[in-house]
């Protein structure tokens, strides 16, 4: 299997999943300005959206959408319990997980990142993070992952997004279960290992 990533970017969350998940794969960086792979192609020819993550399958096929990727590497080791058993309420409790962290949380950053948003726009947008936050911060306390029970490939997404909070100048300290919750998983050897690997490519 083959990720195309950019660094930092959401395409984290799969990466770190794939390390905990033990599985081999390769990566590929992609500039996502003129939408460039670093071996040279036209990301668009792999992916029309022309964002990243997708995940190249050994067959040719591809999978993009950060939710549906974490989800379908889970599933290949589930030795590895990144994600419960489809057909489980929980693994519905985890996607409901993915979804609010993609549809509410993901899509709250992206007027604090997209050129041209002016003050008023920031501001109204870290005024509605704040409300996630502190909503998310109760759903924290007192816990080390996401569902509670162990680390899930929802960990891997929340955390890549809560690691944008130093770009966009959000203190976690506000919230300190959060906070808490951010720092252990970013101790998690996988995850120190992938930020290794994504500051040398």
């Amino acid at each position: 299997m083959k990720l195309y990533l950019s660094p930092g970017a959401c395409s984290l969350a799969p990466h770190i999943t794939l390390a905990e998940a033990g599985l081999k794969y390769e990566i590929e960086k992609v500039d996502l300005r003129t939408k460039i792979t670093k071996g040279g192609q036209d990301f668009r020819q792999i992916n029309a959206k022309g964002a990243v993550p997708a995940l190249q399958l050994d067959d040719g096929q591809v999978l993009t959408e950060c939710a549906a990727i974490v989800q379908y590497i889970a599933d290949l080791n589930p030795a590895a319990h990144l994600a419960p058993p489809a057909g489980t309420f929980d693994r519905s409790r985890l996607q409901e997980w993915l979804n609010y962290i993609a549809s509410e949380l993901h899509k709250g950053f992206a007027p604090l990142f997209t050129p041209g948003t002016t003050d008023d726009g920031k501001k109204a947008a870290r005024a509605a993070l704040d409300l996630k936050f502190d909503y998310l911060a109760g759903q924290l306390e007192g816990k080390s992952y996401l569902l509670g029970t162990g680390f899930t490939v929802a960990d891997s997404y929340l955390y890549t997004v809560l690691s944008w909070t130093k770009y966009v100048g959000i203190d976690l300290g506000k919230w300190p279960s959060i906070e808490s919750y951010f720092d252990g998983i970013a101790a998690r050897p996988a995850v120190l290992a992938v930020r290794k690997a994504e500051s040398e490519i």
